[in-house]
């Protein structure tokens, strides 16, 4: 099944509202540290309500550490300098979605690590959408093309 994967997020607010979406989707998502909060942060628990603790999460300490959990997996990241759009994307169930920093997005070695950089077309002048809202579209469509929303 895909999993949506976020890299060393620093906002509480958004880690909380994807592992919220995470768990309402029947997805897994993986934390890549060190994050900007500690995941017991209120803030991420207000945002998450108590989807938390349904949410199948799991920790990796470092960027090596979560390539070596996912080592079978396709990596999919999403970024404002993707070569394809997410709408034309061919998604399968092995994918690992990722999304940066609010801060500052992902380094090149991640960039570079990514078997495929999308991008969400915007208007001309628009320079990003929020972390929580770009992961959204992401993985519904890409729950769409695989066939895989619950209880469709």
């Amino acid at each position: 099944m895909i999993r949506l994967a976020l890299y060393e997020p620093d906002i509480p607010q958004n880690a909380g509202t994807l592992i919220r979406l995470s768990a309402c989707l029947g997805i897994a998502v993986d934390v890549i540290e060190p994050c900007g909060f500690v995941l017991s942060d209120r803030r991420l628990r207000r945002a998450g309500l108590d989807y938390l603790d349904r949410a199948a999460l799991d920790r990796h300490e470092s960027w090596a550490a979560f390539r070596s959990a996912t080592a079978d997996r396709r990596l999919v990241l999403l970024t404002t300098r993707g070569e394809t759009a997410y709408t034309a994307f061919a998604f399968t169930d092995a994918d690992v979605l990722i999304v940066g920093r609010e801060s500052a997005g992902v380094p090149d070695a991640v960039h570079a690590a990514a078997d495929a950089r999308l991008r969400i077309p915007m208007v001309a002048g628009a320079r990003s959408l929020n972390v929580a809202a770009a992961a959204a579209m992401a993985v519904g469509e890409a729950l769409r093309r695989t066939g895989r929303f619950q209880g469709v």
